[in-house]
């Protein structure tokens, strides 16, 4: 029975795939807490999804995936913010056009490339076949991009509750705003090997949003949010040893099960609340 259970752990492609995930759960749960209360939860997904023709890209002329899909990403991110700003669409029109159109110009370029060519795990992610350089290409991006997260906390937070206060303030809510763009397409390529570009977006959305229906207070956001990530990745990449599935969707699956938990329980602490008023 011991054996049985502690058999994913003696093979080095399941240990890879635990430790990727303890990697990335950092970066990606940390900026979900910020993207949730700034309202953009759809950036995340269209730059997870412009990414696409960056690496098609990057393929073709030879040069690494991880330098096209940062580079997509922040083409992605910087248009989606200039027409935003200068144009009477809203942001998340402007988001939808862009990214579509990004997301189809990739398609169209890997329909294009030769049929010997798989970029499926980009799409979906290759988890049980990451190597050392993905780790430390995701160790270092998740380092960098945690560090900048926690010891700029205050000022994002700010910035996403109030911008025009931020600016009143002081504070540079140009670099703020775009600094967070960049941190949002690095932690996406760190990401891209892992879980794929398809489901990159489940990990910046959902241990925020949990996070956010289980406490009012932001110090208690971030950890949270991390924590529900470990938890969900680690229980996902073990069940679907067992259970014969892709680690990933796994992953994904059991967030979407805690979410729906945390709003159920949510609304019955609400309902509680206004019986006793």
């Amino acid at each position: 029975m011991i054996e049985t259970l502690v058999q994913p752990f003696q093979f080095a492609f399941m240990t890879n795939a635990f430790m990727i995930m303890a990697i990335v759960a950092i970066p990606t749960s940390l900026l979900s807490c910020y993207l949730v209360l700034k309202g953009w939860s759809l950036m995340g997904d269209a730059i997870s999804h412009a990414v696409l023709p960056g690496v098609v890209l990057a393929y073709v002329l030879g040069i690494p995936l991880i330098i096209g899909a940062f580079c997509a990403g922040m083409v992605c991110a910087v248009s989606t913010g200039f027409l935003a700003g200068n144009s009477r669409v809203k942001q998340d029109t402007v988001m939808g056009v862009v990214f579509s159109g990004m997301f189809g110009f990739g398609i169209v370029l890997y329909t294009k490339i030769s049929p010997a060519v798989h970029l499926d795990h980009i799409l979906f992610g290759n988890m049980l076949g990451i190597k050392a350089p993905d780790l430390w290409t995701a160790g270092i991006i998740a380092t960098l991009v945690a560090g900048v997260v926690l010891i700029k906390q205050k000022d994002f937070l700010l910035h996403a509750f109030d911008p025009i206060q931020a600016q009143a303030v002081g504070l540079p809510v140009n670099w703020l705003h775009y600094g967070l763009l960049t941190l949002i397409s690095m932690t996406i390529v760190a990401t891209l090997s892992s879980v794929g570009i398809i489901l990159t977006i489940g990990l910046l959305i959902a241990p925020g949003a949990i996070a956010f229906l289980l406490t009012k207070r932001f110090t208690l956001m971030l950890p949270i949010a991390v924590a529900v990530t470990m938890v969900s990745s680690m229980l996902g990449i073990y069940i679907s040893f067992f259970i014969d599935s892709a680690p990933a969707p796994t992953i994904i699956l059991i967030l979407t099960v805690i979410f729906v938990a945390a709003f159920v329980r949510a609304n019955m602490v609400a309902r509680q609340t206004e019986q006793s008023v």
